[in-house]
């Protein structure tokens, strides 16, 4: 009888599978150079939409020629990328049931920066003519991208698709500065391998001809040098049914990079690529002057008010507190610092503003403190040994010594590092390997049975790994973010001298000095008060409810005086008293098993306007609502760069004479004047029509 019905349920899902199969649609096309009018193999070409689980990729073949099949009927984003062309997409794919379209483009040379001209229209192929409604849900909103005709840089997709786990987290670089030689590098002052440590090389050669040329110093920033920027998109936060979903849980981040790439863009004329924008790195990067909570290890903060864009909502502004620690009471540490010294660091904004920056560094540290230094060019090699901050000439000359040399081998840079500091752990002290760099690796950080494990296993003992980025025109933000998550540290971007203040000398006491490891926030919003909710950010620190209680699953680390910022929009239902719980979870640097700590978030927090809020809150708030503006969040589209500037204008007198809220209002100011993007939603939901409760639905 079982043998029957494994049968029959064998043949029923041949039949659905076919069924579907049957009914699935298809785009196909050709592209050409737009110059010489030749086809373009090698182009990568993904299709993304609301109706597709994921997305699905498909690669040019010597004809210049691509095939999706199998795709369900749906409108379709579409993405075309390749070396030494400009990216394009079309947004408004529009493809039915059982149908084959045609898409043919053409890809014009990264330095015109247009965007791609269709050849021909796209056509039906087949009989007959089926009209099925397109609905387009949460998933859209997460995924689709409005790409500008100019300024859109390259993404770097291969990166960071998975989560660490015990099990898997693997994902291969592949960056076109130099052509990559497959051969050994010397072995004399080769780092030796750490015990444990398996690091499998895997190199993808550039094709004849293509091999990118490293920058002059002298050479100016073009437009077309910022397609070598690498970022990892996580797309927009849905709103949610409490009915369907009551938590909202993830990881603390007090990463501060997003920011200031941001305005690194923005103070060269260059709107940023929409995957570059985090919310939650342009929120956290404000000192909101939370109390310092004196008897517990966190204070909570919370207070809201009626959101400016969406109707019938409130914004809820959560703030969780570090305890403070003084710089007298930190402990000792031992910094190991791996500097990137190839040659795509010969610039003033690179290794030299890396030297700055630890001769600012060097002057903050005491007697509790030693430093190392390793620098890797083709090869790793130590250049200073553990010395105690007390020579502080023997520290400085080693670091005014640094010169570039040869190509990128950052897998080798953190072998040494992480062997240093093993070999001179500091038990019950700050043992931290700080990666400086642009995060451009030609060579190495490729497999998962390598760094990934390491870092990983390391951080577990205390060795954390926090990287700090320097560079614009080719840089690897998604390396340098996904290092520092893996390796428990934090990831800072330095753009100017004073940003380097900010990170190695105001900042010191907090970065080194974690008071709480694997930090987890979870928000239980109660059905019977709220009934919709989206948290802003936190997209790739996002976790599943259970998750919150699963002790396996690492999370983000808080220093001394941090503080960690979330916003929401809810609706809340009337006559609600409380809105839900705030939950955190977390554990002492030094281990041992985890706490956790709740309470209550009351809807009496909420106040009746925008003005009667706090200062601090509507600063949160106008930094978040840049965010979202910048990376193209279908829920701030009522909201225009004049109305943001008039809510920046609000935040009050006295916080708009410190300098950084001053900086985020010329930030405002130049985002309004270069933001000429056309809202890729107007099309099939209309701004005057649009529902704040859920996103649009076409036909």
């Amino acid at each position: 009888m079982n043998a029957v019905l494994s049968r029959l349920l064998c043949g029923l899902l041949l039949l659905l599978a076919s069924q579907a199969l049957a009914q699935s649609s298809t785009i196909i096309g050709t592209i050409i150079a737009a110059e010489g009018r030749q086809p373009v193999p090698g182009v990568m070409v993904t299709a993304l939409s609301p109706n597709l689980v994921g997305e699905k990729t498909a690669v040019t073949d010597d004809k210049g020629e691509y095939r999706i099949p199998e795709l369900p009927p749906g409108v379709y984003v579409l993405r075309y990328e390749k070396e030494h062309y400009a990216p394009s997409a079309r947004t408004d794919v529009q493809l039915r049931l059982n149908r084959t379209i045609r898409v043919n483009v053409e890809l014009r040379p990264e330095s015109h920066l247009e965007t791609f001209e269709m050849i021909d229209a796209p056509a039906e192929i087949g009989p007959g003519s089926t009209t099925t409604g397109v609905n387009i849900d949460q998933e859209f909103i997460k995924r689709l991208t409005s790409p500008s005709s100019e300024g859109k840089m390259r993404t770097f997709e291969e990166l960071s698709e998975l989560t660490p786990d015990s099990s898997s987290d693997a994902y291969v670089v592949s960056i076109n500065e130099q052509v990559a030689v497959a051969s050994p590098p010397p072995q004399h002052n080769a780092a030796p391998a750490m015990p444990g440590m398996s690091m499998t090389l895997r190199l993808h050669p550039v094709p004849s001809g293509q091999a990118r040329t490293q920058p002059r110093r002298d050479e100016p920033m073009t437009r077309s040098r910022y397609y070598d920027m690498y970022f990892k998109g996580y797309g927009v936060n849905p709103t949610v049914n409490t009915e369907e979903e009551r938590f909202s849980t993830f990881s603390v981040d007090t990463d501060t990079a997003s920011y200031t790439l941001t305005r690194s863009y923005l103070k060269r004329n260059l709107l940023p690529d929409e995957h570059a924008v985090r919310v939650e790195e342009f929120v956290n990067n404000f000192d909101y002057g939370y109390a310092d909570p004196k008897n517990a290890p966190f204070g909570v903060h919370v207070q809201g008010f009626p959101s400016p864009v969406r109707k019938g909502y409130q914004v809820l502004r959560i703030g969780v507190k570090a305890r403070e620690v003084s710089r007298a009471e930190r402990k000792p540490s031992h910094l190991v610092f791996v500097i990137d010294v190839s040659g795509s660091m010969d610039m003033e904004n690179r290794l030299e503003l890396v030297k700055q920056s630890l001769r600012l560094l060097v002057a903050e540290l005491d007697e509790r403190d030693r430093v190392s230094l390793v620098v890797y060019g083709s090869e790793a090699r130590q250049v200073l040994p553990p010395t105690s901050a007390l020579h502080k000439p023997r520290l400085l000359n080693a670091i005014d010594g640094l010169r570039t040399e040869g190509s990128t081998n950052a897998q080798a840079g953190l072998e040494l590092g992480y062997r240093i500091a093993v070999e001179h752990l500091r038990e019950g002290g700050i043992n931290r390997v700080i990666l400086c760099s642009d995060g451009v690796a030609n060579v190495g950080i490729s497999d998962a049975d390598g760094i990934w494990a390491k870092v990983k296993s390391l951080a577990a003992r205390g060795i954390t790994l926090s990287t700090v980025g320097f560079g614009m025109g080719n840089y690897n933000d998604a390396l340098m973010e996904r290092l520092s998550h893996v390796g428990e540290g934090n990831y800072a971007y330095v753009d100017e001298l004073k940003e380097a203040h900010r990170v190695f000398v105001k900042n010191l006491t907090g970065t080194l000095q974690v008071v709480a490891k694997d930090v987890k926030l979870q928000v239980e919003f109660d059905p019977k008060a709220v009934s919709l909710y989206r948290l802003l950010g936190y997209e790739n620190r996002a976790l599943t409810a259970e998750q919150f209680r699963d002790d396996r699953v690492d999370a983000g680390e808080v220093g001394a005086g941090h503080s960690v910022t979330a916003l929401y929009e809810v609706k809340p239902r009337e006559n609600a008293r409380t809105l839900g719980t705030l939950r955190i979870r977390y554990k002492s640097p030094e281990g041992g098993a985890l706490k956790e700590l709740a309470t209550s978030l009351p809807r009496a927090a909420l106040r009746s306007s925008y003005a009667q809020a706090g200062e601090s809150t509507r600063l949160a708030y106008v930094a978040s609502a840049l965010a979202e503006k910048l990376r193209g969040s279908y829920w701030t589209r009522p909201l225009t760069y004049g109305s943001l500037l008039e809510l920046w204008n609000g935040v009050g007198p006295e916080l708009k004479e410190r300098e950084d809220v001053r900086e985020l209002g010329d930030l405002i100011r130049q985002a309004g004047a270069l933001d000429r993007r056309v809202d890729p939603f107007e099309a099939f939901a209309p701004l005057r029509t649009m529902d704040f409760d859920r996103p649009p639905s076409g036909s």
